[in-house]
């Protein structure tokens, strides 16, 4: 029987997220599994790959990835598995996030889901940009949370923003959030925007501290095709706060929905709602359902 792949994504600036990696490594190893890491991290057993130079038929054989940390661990390591549709299942060691399980599972029900591949996953929308200079192409990327184009100093950035090819608004503001509904709980929220359901087929556009009467949140088709131009001599993109491209007075930043979806996996099935309750600690005790 040939051996089966699986790849651990560690937040090397936790040492409990060290230390659990190489527990969950020697469980796995134990089950018949080869390891990869992509981190700045030395487990026992586990080959290490430079991520700006890794074999595609090595990433291709996969078939799971193992993120130790938050949310953030989960956006870096979707990076290097969105072109190869790996699942990503985190574990939390810190804060409640609201892409790794809810409750941290103990590493060896952890190995026996991966082991007996018992864990369910489900599909995440992704957002793709593209930035125009000239009528030009000069930038293209994807993002899981958001999309933001926001001022890139200490005066307000002037966007023109258009949908569908139909102009919207022209604001002064600090920036314009365009969010999937995974990052509805992320920066959209803290700018006051909705919070969307994961299944929701829909977008966020959020403008931050807008400088006009209409500026509120829109909840618009993922099929709309936004245009943001810039009428500021610069300003900054950013996706998920990993990807940034410089901006300059003229350029558009086109975005729209990606065809590509990221896997988000879980040991057991854990409803959204529950998600909400443990992250803000909601006021529920006391309910009398079953």
């Amino acid at each position: 029987m040939s051996t089966r792949v699986a790849a651990i994504f560690v937040n090397p600036s936790r040492p409990e997220a060290v230390a659990a990696a190489q527990e969950l490594s020697r469980l796995l190893i134990a089950g018949g599994f080869s390891l990869f890491t992509f981190s700045d991290v030395t487990i026992s057993d586990v080959k290490k790959i430079d991520a700006n130079s890794f074999n595609s038929k090595e990433i291709d054989e996969i078939e799971i990835a193992i993120v130790l940390g938050g949310d953030g661990t989960i956006l870096r390591a979707a990076e290097l598995t969105i072109l190869h549709g790996i699942p990503l299942l985190g574990i939390n060691l810190g804060h409640v996030g609201f892409m790794a399980e809810v409750d941290r599972p103990s590493l060896p029900k952890i190995s026996k889901s991966v082991i007996e591949k018992s864990y369910v996953s489900e599909k995440r929308m992704v957002l793709g940009f593209s930035v125009l200079r000239n009528k030009s192409e000069i930038a293209t990327g994807w993002a899981l949370n958001e999309v933001t184009v926001e001022r890139d100093g200490t005066t307000m950035v002037e966007l023109f923003v258009q949908i569908d090819k139909r102009p919207l608004s022209r604001w002064g503001c600090d920036g314009l959030i365009c969010s999937t509904p995974t990052g509805s709980t992320a920066y959209a929220f803290s700018a006051g925007g909705p919070i969307l359901w994961p299944e929701i087929d829909a977008l966020v556009l959020l403008p931050i501290s807008a400088h006009a009467l209409f500026a509120r949140p829109m909840v618009i088709s993922p099929t709309s095709e936004i245009i943001v131009e810039i009428e500021s001599d610069r300003a900054l993109l950013s996706a998920d706060a990993l990807r940034k491209v410089e901006l300059t007075v003229g350029d558009q930043v086109v975005i729209n929905r990606d065809p590509r979806m990221i896997k988000l996996a879980h040991v057991s099935p854990t409803l959204f709602t529950d998600r909400l309750v443990a992250k803000f600690k909601l006021p529920v005790e006391g309910w009398r359902g079953e």
